[in-house]
């Protein structure tokens, strides 16, 4: 699956694939925006990894959305009295 990361750099939000900015912006909500619409045009999947202004990892979002990860099927932490 294709990545692309919305980082904060400089004076700018840019969208980066690999060592390649595939666009800028002033905003974070433009940023975020386009790379949302860039996405949707690829045809492919793609997972969308939005970033903090500090650098830390705040979300991520797939598209198409039928290419999000399955959950995982094993029961959760059991509680035994």
């Amino acid at each position: 699956m294709k990545e692309i990361s919305v980082v904060h750099r400089q004076e700018h939000w840019v969208a980066e694939s690999g060592n390649q900015i595939l666009l800028a912006a002033d905003k974070k909500e433009d940023a975020v925006r386009l790379t949302v619409e860039l996405a949707r045009s690829l045809g492919e999947p793609v997972s969308v990894r939005i970033h903090r202004v500090d650098g830390k990892f705040q979300e991520e979002r797939t598209y198409p959305r039928g290419s999000d990860p399955s959950p995982d099927p094993r029961p959760g932490p059991q509680t035994f009295l």
